[in-house]
């Protein structure tokens, strides 16, 4: 009975794929060069594939959906914070519930300075101005 099962589904699965219209016969690596590769969309982590890699076979039933909201360019639309003059400022995250644990920022070099959790951007409006505001620092 068991074997019945697995056919009937095997059979469907390739149903399934060969009346897929995203399904085509992907060439050969052999035949791809730099003048002729077509790559697709570019993902979050920068991967993209040509059209003959083995990685794109999880495609075959639907297409590929990349999110253009990473939030890396979320975070840059967020302008820096001025503290003032304070020296030395901590970021949890801006909700006790969704943040993250504090993480105490020293601000006495000039430039903007990251929090390296949420990504929060940071100044000392004493020690940063103009040009200064050009300069990034990442705290971990």
């Amino acid at each position: 009975m068991n074997r019945l099962l697995n056919n009937a589904i095997t059979r469907s699965t390739v149903a399934i794929r060969a009346s897929s219209n995203l399904t085509t016969k992907a060439p050969t690596a052999q035949s791809i060069t730099q003048q002729n590769a077509q790559f697709d969309k570019v993902t979050h982590t920068g991967q993209a594939w040509d059209q003959a890699d083995y990685r794109l076979q999880r495609f075959d039933t639907s297409a590929k959906q990349v999110n253009p909201n990473v939030a890396m360019h979320l975070v840059d639309q967020r302008p820096p914070e001025n503290c003032g003059d304070k020296r030395v400022i901590y970021c949890d995250g801006g909700h006790p519930a969704l943040g993250h644990p504090k993480v105490y920022i020293n601000l006495d070099k000039p430039g903007v300075h990251a929090c390296g959790y949420c990504g929060n951007r940071f100044y000392n409006s004493h020690v940063t101005q103009g040009e200064d505001l050009k300069i990034q620092h990442l705290n971990c």
